[in-house]
């Protein structure tokens, strides 16, 4: 890998038009300069479909023949397709919010599974593919949205913990749980453990994750920090955050950072095997940046529209992470169209089962708020909720 010094920064913010707001000659100065995520960039699928060899990383996309491929690509059309139905139920007032993760299929696809059964995954809250890879059905990520609940999954049955809100805190979190692993003698063996941290490139501007960075270092902790740099903080674009590539950061850590191009299922998916058995084997942590885009607005509640071009977003369709696996399937493997109708109709049951399920939600009880928040009973929590109750009882036709 080449060194900072080797790295030309962008244009200051200082001597560009419009510090406010990045103006349209810089944006696209930016994006000519970065939409192949440079030279460090590995690529195992080109946006045109094409297989392309890289010495480091092919074994560990060896066993990618055209079931396993198949199989990807069909993970990748039912995440999209129950994603857009949840775009679609916040619109239409069944969810308070919904997190879209258009455009990122394949980096989150390809780092779940690579993970073994026994890894423990730390989403942010737009992890929708990583929760599909683990076992967790669409259903139960509603009740977030929805705020129902916090989540109606068993984050140790399914190795994927609950989504956290705060910005950065699950890298702390992840550490701390790495580190246990590596206290309990869970590193190195055939059963050996690790740990996988998801956040975006806005989260590398948190305390929170510089300090699970040095943390892990120190600790040689099994953990892969997988950051998903959608090019996009809410409305601030990387640039405005960092000095140099993002996974250059890992090296005033003292460990490994590597930049995958995260719209190509099968360089996320043998990248994330490497992290993975480097942190296994005792050489952890390790910084992955799957380089990708965000395709749509950071939640329901933004409008990309204001702050970025339309121009932007029609090159990276040109870069779609599951237009690529399907071209590569129909001209290079000679898979039939009847596979991808039967994709389609798969797709398309899910979203109406998740749809149903949705509009079928029963609202909670009013004391549902007081309930799971302590392991055992609080005097102080039992008061209030017993209030709280009573007040609700205090109104006509209260239920």
């Amino acid at each position: 890998m080449s060194t900072p010094q080797d790295w030309t920064p962008p244009t200051s913010a200082a001597t560009r038009p419009g510090r406010d707001r990045p103006g349209r000659d810089h944006v696209v100065a930016g994006l000519k300069g970065t939409d192949e995520g440079g030279a460090d960039l590995v690529q195992l699928l080109t946006p045109e479909g094409v297989r392309v060899p890289d010495p480091r990383f092919d074994s560990y996309a060896a066993d990618v023949d055209v079931e396993m491929l198949k199989g990807l690509y069909r993970d990748l059309v039912l995440v999209r397709r129950f994603d857009r139905e949840g775009n679609a139920l916040q619109r239409q007032g069944q969810l308070g919010i919904w997190v879209p993760l258009l455009g990122q299929e394949a980096a989150q696809i390809g780092a779940g599974r690579a993970m073994a059964p026994q890894d423990m995954a730390f989403p942010s809250y737009r992890e929708h593919g990583v929760a599909w890879t683990r076992g967790v059905d669409p259903t139960d990520l509603l009740g977030i949205f929805r705020g129902t609940d916090h989540g109606s999954w068993d984050p140790r049955e399914k190795g994927f913990h609950l989504y956290t809100i705060v910005i950065g805190n699950q890298c702390l979190n992840a550490t701390g749980y790495a580190m246990g692993q590596k206290f309990e003698g869970k590193v190195g063996g055939d059963d050996a453990e690790a740990t996988m941290c998801f956040f975006g490139d806005g989260a590398t501007s948190q305390g929170d994750v510089h300090e699970g960075f040095v943390w892990a270092a120190v600790y040689d902790a099994p953990v892969v920090f997988y950051c998903q740099n959608n090019q996009w903080a809410i409305s601030e674009p990387t640039e405005r955050q960092t000095r140099v590539p993002l996974y250059k950061r890992a090296q005033g850590y003292g460990f490994p950072g590597i930049r995958v191009d995260g719209n190509d299922v099968i360089a996320c998916l043998a990248v994330t095997r490497w992290a993975l058995e480097e942190c296994r084997t005792g050489n952890g942590p390790v910084l992955v940046e799957a380089f990708t885009y965000r395709m749509d607005a950071h939640t329901t509640s933004d409008d990309p529209t204001r702050y970025r071009l339309a121009d932007e977003l029609e090159l990276w369709k040109l870069k779609d992470p599951i237009e690529r696996v399907r071209v590569h399937l129909v001209r290079s493997l000679g898979v039939e169209p009847e596979f991808f109708d039967d994709v389609q109709a798969q797709a398309d049951e899910l979203a109406a089962r998740f749809r149903q399920f949705c509009v079928d939600m029963p609202a909670p009880a009013p004391d549902r708020m007081f309930s799971q928040v302590y392991a055992e009973g609080s005097p102080a929590v039992d008061a209030q909720r017993e209030e709280f109750l009573a007040y609700h009882a205090s109104f006509e036709g209260a239920s």
